[in-house]
């Protein structure tokens, strides 16, 4: 009896992976636990192990194919008389149960996996006029959104003739409808990641969900700089880790968050769900996009806790070695720009949450103090919010008050 690998529930809104790479092949002997496929989502790359021990006799899903939560991705058998040769991965299709009378009628079926089927049928589509580009002519997601977007002959036709007796109009085709256009010598289609398509797609739904504001103000960091200065070399001697920016940060959103509350919450229906927990997202880029692992219980972590934790979670998240778990639950997120340059950005929310805190470089510039012009480090500070939730007051006065913490972090060290 066959065994079923099938794509896990991943949480947090996954729905989507592709298949990055099969570490068994049809025939290859497993053992249970053992990673037979690694899967991308748009957060981190999951490994799926062996639901059981024995020989693996099918891959459904070929490496570069898009799948959903539950579709089959492989079958295991106990013996390796079952299992097919490793030079026949050639995917099991589905067949619908007809009866033997009918059977001379049916038609062989397209390859396709049973989300990529739902989506068809959805957009009401005919899967059967679709010809696939996967691996053995496999009809992958792109495929069927491909031609939502550039109808076959075969669909204008057939579409042609319902309207053939009006008249007709010259009308000019929208955006989404046009085909793929046609590429010169100098320039190269690339195909979007699971990740980078995921991103753009959830950075699109925050935009339309939430009703988002930004608010800015501008930091002086000499006192941050200036203990980095006195304790940075002691800090790593003793901590095995550099004294950041961003323990800093982080503790001055904790210390901001915990008055005021409605930032560190999120909706759900119609009800507001306030989080007493602070888990801070902390953006790290990485080549398909930004990832935001998660310093959980930040309220209750010191100084060297947190630079430990961001740069241990920083490292994975460039070898993409990140797990789901690592980046998952988030109450509040913060962006730092600055190290790309960013002078100012207005940063989008990670949904569901309600609040964004965007830094930037710092740059030294001409401010008055007490009457008279002095030259500071000052960087700008942008805080992007869901004004559903969340007042402007509120939240300019918790901008004010990361201000004040930075400007002087004396209380900051100590609570620490």
């Amino acid at each position: 009896m066959a065994v079923e690998i099938r794509v896990p529930d991943l949480g947090e809104s996954v729905v989507d992976v592709t298949v990055l790479k099969w570490h068994k092949q049809p025939g290859d002997s497993v053992e249970e636990g053992d990673v037979v496929v690694e899967l991308e989502t748009d957060k981190a790359n999951v490994e799926v192990p062996a639901p059981s021990s024995g020989f693996l006799e099918s891959i459904s899903i070929q490496e570069g194919e898009s799948a959903s939560v539950g579709d089959l991705l492989g079958t295991i058998t106990e013996t390796p008389s079952q299992a097919r040769e490793p030079s026949q991965p050639e995917a099991p299709q589905e067949r619908e149960a007809v009866s033997p009378q009918a059977a001379h009628h049916t038609e062989v079926q397209p390859k396709a996996t049973p989300s990529v089927r739902r989506l068809a049928e959805e957009l009401g589509i005919d899967i059967s006029k679709i010809e696939g580009s996967g691996a053995g002519g496999r009809i992958t997601r792109e495929d069927v959104l491909a031609m939502r977007q550039a109808p076959s002959g075969a669909q204008q036709a057939e579409s042609s003739k319902t309207v053939e007796a009006q008249p007709i109009k010259e009308t000019t085709p929208a955006p989404s409808e046009a085909p793929a256009r046609e590429l010169s010598e100098l320039e190269r289609r690339e195909r979007m990641s699971t990740r980078r398509r995921v991103i753009a797609r959830r950075l699109v739904e925050a935009q339309h969900t939430a009703a988002m504001l930004t608010t800015f103000n501008e930091c002086d960091m000499s006192n941050v700089i200036e203990i980095r200065r006195r304790l940075g070399p002691r800090f790593q001697e003793k901590y095995g880790v550099k004294l950041g920016f961003m323990s800093f940060f982080t503790k001055a959103v904790v210390a901001a968050l915990k008055e005021f509350p409605y930032l560190n919450a999120e909706i759900d229906g119609e009800d507001i769900i306030l989080k007493y927990h602070y888990d801070i997202g902390i953006a790290v880029g990485a080549k398909e996009g930004l990832v935001v692992p998660v310093i959980r219980n930040a309220d209750r972590k010191s100084f060297a806790e947190i630079e430990k934790e961001i740069d241990e979670l920083a490292t994975k998240v460039r070898n993409n070695t990140i797990s789901l778990e690592e980046v998952r639950g988030g109450t509040f997120t913060i962006t730092n720009g600055g190290i790309y340059g960013s002078l100012l950005s207005t940063p989008i929310l990670n949904p569901p949450q309600v609040g964004i805190l965007g830094m930037h470089a710092i740059k030294e510039r001409p401010v008055v103090v007490e009457g008279q012009v002095v030259v500071r480090p000052m960087m700008y500070l942008a805080l992007t919010y869901d004004h559903r939730i969340v007042d402007g007051s509120d939240a300019v006065r918790f901008l004010v008050r990361i201000k004040e913490l930075i400007e002087d972090p004396t209380s900051l060290m100590l609570e620490s």
